[in-house]
């Protein structure tokens, strides 16, 4: 029997293979805000963090103190403000949601010494900043036009609550008059807006940049998609964000001595549970 040739093939008739994607169509970067992914908190989450929290300020109490003295500082500055330009200090007062998480950069320096069990350093802290210079600096910047357009809100805000410039100098008391219960709903309400949407922008933004090797705008939408994907939860650590700060405010701000970094070490937690896969911590 004769085999059973093979048809002719025509040598120059070469196969083509399916054309296929570069690495760089088929691969999303390793710290692309799609590839980071989540873990789902439970509503006892916050308390959790606050705990942990607790146990970094307890671990390295006098760094904690030296932080939480500058926020009562702060306070202190913009009361002695207010007594002499009441209308700019208010708009300006925003500034907090703005300094606060850069403030607690440090924090979140002394919280990662202790994890990798190292002992925190002031100086340590102090410079932490150095080592992410351009992509803090971009989400400074961030802050900074959001906080600016709250200061403009807020001038606003005083423009059609009120006939002329009030007279606010001096006294707290004269703001919270009964008269002037529409301007404080029509400031609260503003001020809420701006402050959710730099919440929402930050909550796990800041200590993200410094441990993982990530843009800022990709830090960013990462804190966004966790306060829209787990409203719940972030509510509940808004909320005690929001009365701790404001019982530490009511002693003559001397409250925020361990509020402050009590909320800065939590924050670090908050973003070390809630991110999956976290790659190890840069080199100092």
């Amino acid at each position: 029997m004769t085999p059973i040739e093979a048809p002719a093939t025509n040598p120059s008739a070469q196969p083509t293979a399916p054309p296929s994607a570069s690495p760089a169509e088929n691969e999303i970067p390793a710290d692309s805000v799609f590839a980071i992914q989540l873990r789902t908190l439970s509503l006892a989450a916050p308390f959790h963090w606050l705990a942990l929290g607790w146990r970094d300020f307890m671990r390295a109490p006098l760094i904690g103190a030296f932080y939480g003295l500058c926020f009562m500082l702060m306070g202190w500055a913009l009361v002695a403000v207010f007594k002499h330009a009441p209308v700019y200090t208010l708009a300006l007062s925003a500034g907090f949601l703005l300094v606060g998480p850069l403030t607690c950069l440090g924090l979140y320096q002394v919280s990662y010494r202790l994890e990798v069990g190292e002992t925190p350093r002031l100086l340590d802290s102090l410079t932490v900043w150095r080592r992410r210079t351009g992509q803090l600096a971009i989400f400074g910047f961030v802050l900074l036009i959001l906080e600016m357009l709250w200061a403009r809100s807020a001038l606003v805000v005083f423009a059609v609550s009120f006939n002329g410039m009030p007279d606010f100098a001096g006294s707290l008391s004269k703001l919270v008059d009964s008269q002037n219960l529409g301007f404080i709903a029509a400031y609260v309400a503003v001020g809420g807006l701006f402050a959710a949407l730099i919440f929402a922008v930050s909550v796990i933004s800041m200590p993200m940049l410094l441990h993982r090797e990530t843009d800022a705008i990709s830090a960013g939408l990462t804190s966004m998609r966790l306060v829209l994907t787990q409203m719940g939860v972030m509510l509940v650590w808004g909320a005690l964000i929001t009365v701790l700060v404001v019982l530490a405010l009511l002693p003559g701000f001397a409250g925020l001595i361990l509020v402050g970094p009590l909320l800065g070490h939590a924050s670090w937690h908050a973003y070390r549970e809630a991110v999956v896969d976290s790659p190890p911590p840069q080199a100092a």
